[in-house]
């Protein structure tokens, strides 16, 4: 029987032997940008999967394979062990975020209690921040739940812009920012700005370059550096169109001249 918030631990987190983990969560979001970038690092560290966690808050459907059979709806938790250069790490991944604001709520504390049994350290939540328009170069905007990690995120390139994001940061990038304080560990949202139109890959490794030089870890970016320039090419297309319409609306304005 599927209860509110299920959690199932595949392996004990004492068996992974983590050393102070650094807690990263990247579940779907504006431009899916920070499920990119913790999917990315989840297939390009040799992760392995702890944790995995059903909830009767994911929307109500199941999950369709390539090979036709079902499977529900479920977000999973992967740890990596470090060669010792870099923090281990302990990454939130999945399918879905809640259906409704008590699910966040629900939900938060479970990835909470999960980030506590590994004995994080510090938690570092992954999003984008739509802005309603095409972005050329994106860039990643930060917030954060004390004042230290905001001093040291600048230092890396995260921009803290005066009133950004407005609004607030809704869903599990923003509550476990604030839960995190509550129990005292240290946390950060880097948010990759973007358009909220589409999957956005390039604004993903906006966000992902920072995080590397941050943690000290180095994956390829190629995956992501070809769906990047995928998306250059649509967006050529769409500006192509728009100047198109553009041009039609003034030759259009100009016909009404005569007549």
């Amino acid at each position: 029987m599927l209860q509110k918030v299920n959690v199932k631990f595949i392996k004990n987190p004492e068996e992974f032997n983590l050393n102070d983990p650094i807690f990263i969560e990247g579940l779907p979001g504006i431009g899916h940008v920070g499920k990119l970038v913790a999917d990315h690092l989840v297939n390009e560290l040799g992760t392995q999967k702890a944790v995995e966690i059903c909830s009767h808050y994911f929307p109500p459907q199941v999950m369709v394979e390539e090979d036709g059979t079902i499977r529900m709806p479920k977000n999973e938790v992967y740890v990596y062990k470090s060669d010792s250069k870099s923090p281990d790490l302990v990454i939130l991944v999945g399918d879905f975020q809640s259906i409704s604001s008590e699910g966040h709520f629900e939900l938060v504390n479970a990835y909470m209690d999960i980030a506590k049994r590994f004995r994080t350290s510090r938690i570092f939540t992954l999003g984008g921040y739509g802005i309603g328009r095409l972005v050329e170069e994106p860039y990643v905007l930060g917030a954060a739940n004390n004042r230290q990690l905001i001093e040291e995120l600048a230092s890396f390139g995260v921009r803290f812009d005066k009133g950004e994001p407005g609004g607030g940061i809704i869903g599990a990038s923003g509550l476990l920012l604030g839960v995190a304080e509550l129990e005292g560990i240290p946390a950060a949202c880097l948010m990759g700005v973007t358009s909220g139109y589409m999957v956005d890959p390039k604004s993903a490794k906006a966000v992902l370059d920072i995080l590397m030089k941050m943690l000290n870890i180095s994956v390829s970016i190629e995956a992501l550096e070809e769906r990047a320039k995928e998306m250059e090419r649509v967006i050529a297309q769409i500006k192509e169109m728009q100047e198109t319409a553009i041009q039609q609306w003034k030759s259009d304005e100009d016909l009404r001249y005569f007549g």
